[in-house]
């Protein structure tokens, strides 16, 4: 990993509102995750909107959670929140979504934006970063399975 950020895309044959809808809601995460370490958020569903905060239960050879803050806010088009944990002493990468309409769907893309992260160094050379865009890819796909006809 040379920069800050790792992007996939994938076009989803939805619309933008529809794949918004399923992103801004915490509560459903772990079901389209493609990474296999969110197991839930500690809140009811409820819709993300721009400075809302929500816990995730996670898992990745042990449990934690994490807090979620949302960072960025753009209805049916950008959606990002940073994740910190430990009471905000580790963490601090962005998970963003951007929906842009094209003639077949909806262009989605992910980034993994480490560029505040307080372990970026470490992040950027481990085997996080390789594990994180195979798992965005297996995201993209989940939601699409799950919103096309």
């Amino acid at each position: 990993m040379t920069s800050d950020t790792i992007t996939v895309e994938r076009t989803i044959k939805a619309p933008a509102a529809a794949i918004f809808a399923l992103l801004s809601d915490a509560a459903q995460h772990s079901e389209f995750d493609g990474s296999g370490t969110v197991r839930g958020t500690r809140q009811s569903s409820r819709p993300l909107t721009l400075g809302t905060r929500f816990g995730m239960s996670m898992h990745m050879g042990v449990g934690y959670r994490t807090s979620n803050e949302v960072v960025e806010f753009e209805q049916d088009r950008r959606i990002a929140w940073r994740t910190t944990g430990l009471k905000g002493l580790v963490g601090g990468r962005v998970w963003r979504y951007e929906l842009q309409p094209v003639a077949d769907g909806t262009r989605v893309q992910e980034t993994w934006d480490v560029s505040e992260d307080r372990q970026r160094f470490f992040l950027k050379r481990s085997k996080l970063a390789p594990a994180a865009e195979n798992g965005m890819r297996k995201t993209l796909d989940r939601i699409a399975e799950r919103l096309e006809d």
